[in-house]
Protein backbone atom coordinates (compact mmCIF):
# COMPACT_ATOMS: atom_id res chain seq x y z
CA UNK A 1 0.00 0.00 0.00
CA UNK A 2 1.12 3.53 -0.65
CA UNK A 3 0.41 6.74 1.18
CA UNK A 4 -1.93 8.82 -0.97
CA UNK A 5 -2.15 11.94 1.16
CA UNK A 6 0.82 13.99 -0.01
CA UNK A 7 -0.14 17.46 -1.20
CA UNK A 8 1.98 16.95 -4.31
CA UNK A 9 -0.04 14.04 -5.71
CA UNK A 10 -1.87 14.98 -8.93
CA UNK A 11 -5.12 13.22 -9.81
CA UNK A 12 -6.68 13.79 -13.24
CA UNK A 13 -4.94 17.15 -13.51
CA UNK A 14 -5.61 18.50 -10.01
CA UNK A 15 -3.15 18.40 -7.12
CA UNK A 16 -4.32 17.11 -3.77
CA UNK A 17 -3.25 20.44 -2.24
CA UNK A 18 -5.44 22.33 -4.73
CA UNK A 19 -8.41 20.01 -4.13
CA UNK A 20 -8.02 20.24 -0.34
CA UNK A 21 -7.94 24.05 -0.45
CA UNK A 22 -11.04 24.11 -2.66
CA UNK A 23 -12.88 21.64 -0.43
CA UNK A 24 -12.10 23.64 2.73
CA UNK A 25 -13.24 26.86 1.08
CA UNK A 26 -16.42 25.50 -0.52
CA UNK A 27 -17.72 22.93 1.98
CA UNK A 28 -16.12 23.89 5.30
CA UNK A 29 -16.39 27.68 5.30
CA UNK A 30 -12.64 28.12 4.99
CA UNK A 31 -11.97 26.35 8.31
CA UNK A 32 -9.50 23.44 8.02
CA UNK A 33 -10.41 22.32 11.55
CA UNK A 34 -13.92 21.48 10.33
CA UNK A 35 -12.41 19.22 7.67
CA UNK A 36 -10.22 17.62 10.35
CA UNK A 37 -13.33 16.85 12.42
CA UNK A 38 -15.08 15.43 9.36
CA UNK A 39 -12.12 13.14 8.68
CA UNK A 40 -11.97 12.07 12.33
CA UNK A 41 -15.65 11.08 12.23
CA UNK A 42 -15.01 8.99 9.13
CA UNK A 43 -11.92 7.37 10.62
CA UNK A 44 -13.89 6.33 13.73
CA UNK A 45 -16.70 4.71 11.71
CA UNK A 46 -15.04 2.80 8.88
CA UNK A 47 -13.57 -0.71 8.90
CA UNK A 48 -9.78 -1.08 9.24
CA UNK A 49 -7.85 -0.94 5.96
CA UNK A 50 -10.55 1.24 4.39
CA UNK A 51 -9.69 4.51 2.68
CA UNK A 52 -12.03 7.47 2.27
CA UNK A 53 -11.89 9.79 -0.71
CA UNK A 54 -13.99 12.74 -1.79
CA UNK A 55 -14.99 13.19 -5.42
CA UNK A 56 -17.19 15.55 -7.38
CA UNK A 57 -17.87 19.25 -7.34
CA UNK A 58 -16.49 19.80 -3.83
CA UNK A 59 -12.99 19.03 -5.18
CA UNK A 60 -13.37 20.24 -8.79
CA UNK A 61 -15.47 23.34 -8.09
CA UNK A 62 -18.13 22.46 -10.68
CA UNK A 63 -20.73 19.82 -11.47
CA UNK A 64 -19.76 17.15 -13.96
CA UNK A 65 -23.07 17.22 -15.90
CA UNK A 66 -23.53 20.90 -16.66
CA UNK A 67 -20.37 22.54 -15.26
CA UNK A 68 -22.43 24.68 -12.87
CA UNK A 69 -20.38 25.88 -9.89
CA UNK A 70 -20.53 24.21 -6.49
CA UNK A 71 -23.69 25.33 -4.64
CA UNK A 72 -25.04 26.92 -7.85
CA UNK A 73 -28.58 26.36 -6.56
CA UNK A 74 -27.92 28.09 -3.23
CA UNK A 75 -25.90 27.50 -0.05
CA UNK A 76 -25.87 23.87 1.06
CA UNK A 77 -27.41 22.54 -2.17
CA UNK A 78 -24.39 20.68 -3.52
CA UNK A 79 -23.76 17.31 -1.92
CA UNK A 80 -20.49 15.76 -0.88
CA UNK A 81 -19.59 12.55 -2.71
CA UNK A 82 -17.72 10.41 -0.20
CA UNK A 83 -16.36 7.10 -1.45
CA UNK A 84 -15.13 4.45 0.96
CA UNK A 85 -12.59 2.17 -0.66
CA UNK A 86 -11.92 -1.37 0.50
CA UNK A 87 -13.12 -4.95 0.45
CA UNK A 88 -14.69 -4.89 3.92
CA UNK A 89 -16.76 -1.76 3.34
CA UNK A 90 -18.12 -3.03 0.01
CA UNK A 91 -19.54 -6.05 1.87
CA UNK A 92 -21.73 -3.70 3.96
CA UNK A 93 -23.82 -2.62 0.94
CA UNK A 94 -26.99 -4.23 -0.44
CA UNK A 95 -27.28 -2.42 -3.81
CA UNK A 96 -24.65 -2.07 -6.52
CA UNK A 97 -23.84 -0.51 -9.88
CA UNK A 98 -21.39 -3.42 -10.34
CA UNK A 99 -22.33 -6.31 -8.01
CA UNK A 100 -19.81 -6.81 -5.21
CA UNK A 101 -17.47 -4.17 -6.66
CA UNK A 102 -19.02 -0.70 -6.85
CA UNK A 103 -22.07 0.13 -4.73
CA UNK A 104 -24.83 2.57 -5.30
CA UNK A 105 -24.42 5.56 -2.98
CA UNK A 106 -26.09 5.60 0.40
CA UNK A 107 -28.25 8.68 -0.16
CA UNK A 108 -31.74 10.12 0.19
CA UNK A 109 -32.67 8.08 -2.90
CA UNK A 110 -31.31 4.82 -1.43
CA UNK A 111 -31.44 5.27 2.37
CA UNK A 112 -31.68 1.55 3.22
CA UNK A 113 -28.82 0.05 1.22
CA UNK A 114 -26.22 0.24 3.99
CA UNK A 115 -27.70 0.44 7.50
CA UNK A 116 -24.26 0.17 9.13
CA UNK A 117 -23.20 3.53 7.65
CA UNK A 118 -26.44 5.45 8.31
CA UNK A 119 -25.20 6.89 11.64
CA UNK A 120 -22.01 8.12 9.93
CA UNK A 121 -23.99 9.70 7.10
CA UNK A 122 -26.27 11.50 9.55
CA UNK A 123 -23.30 12.73 11.59
CA UNK A 124 -21.44 14.00 8.53
CA UNK A 125 -24.52 15.78 7.15
CA UNK A 126 -25.02 17.47 10.51
CA UNK A 127 -21.39 18.60 10.45
CA UNK A 128 -21.55 20.14 6.97
CA UNK A 129 -25.20 21.17 6.65
CA UNK A 130 -25.63 19.49 3.28
CA UNK A 131 -26.25 16.00 1.85
CA UNK A 132 -23.38 13.52 2.06
CA UNK A 133 -23.66 10.48 -0.19
CA UNK A 134 -21.49 7.49 0.71
CA UNK A 135 -20.47 4.93 -1.87
CA UNK A 136 -18.40 1.77 -1.36
CA UNK A 137 -15.98 0.54 -3.98
CA UNK A 138 -12.86 -1.50 -4.67
CA UNK A 139 -9.52 0.26 -5.11
CA UNK A 140 -9.16 -0.51 -8.82
CA UNK A 141 -12.38 1.40 -9.54
CA UNK A 142 -10.62 4.54 -8.29
CA UNK A 143 -7.82 3.87 -10.78
CA UNK A 144 -10.41 3.61 -13.57
CA UNK A 145 -12.15 6.80 -12.44
CA UNK A 146 -8.90 8.75 -12.35
CA UNK A 147 -7.00 7.44 -15.35
CA UNK A 148 -9.72 6.38 -17.78
CA UNK A 149 -12.56 8.71 -16.85
CA UNK A 150 -10.50 11.78 -15.85
CA UNK A 151 -12.20 12.11 -12.44
CA UNK A 152 -10.00 13.52 -9.68
CA UNK A 153 -10.43 12.55 -6.04
CA UNK A 154 -8.99 13.74 -2.76
CA UNK A 155 -7.84 11.16 -0.23
CA UNK A 156 -9.16 12.04 3.23
CA UNK A 157 -8.43 8.91 5.26
CA UNK A 158 -6.22 5.88 4.78
CA UNK A 159 -4.35 4.57 1.80
CA UNK A 160 -5.19 3.11 -1.59
CA UNK A 161 -3.45 0.21 -3.29
CA UNK A 162 -1.05 1.15 -6.06
CA UNK A 163 -2.13 -0.05 -9.51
Amino acid sequence: MTDETSGDTVRAGLSEAEMRERLIRLAFGGDPRRLDGFCAAIREAIPPDTAAVLRGSAVTGYRHDDHAPFDADGPGTSDLDLTLVGDDVVRLYRAFWIPGINSRPLSDEDPDICPTLLPLRRRLMHMVGRPVNIQGTRDWIMFVREHLMGQPYLTLVGKLESP
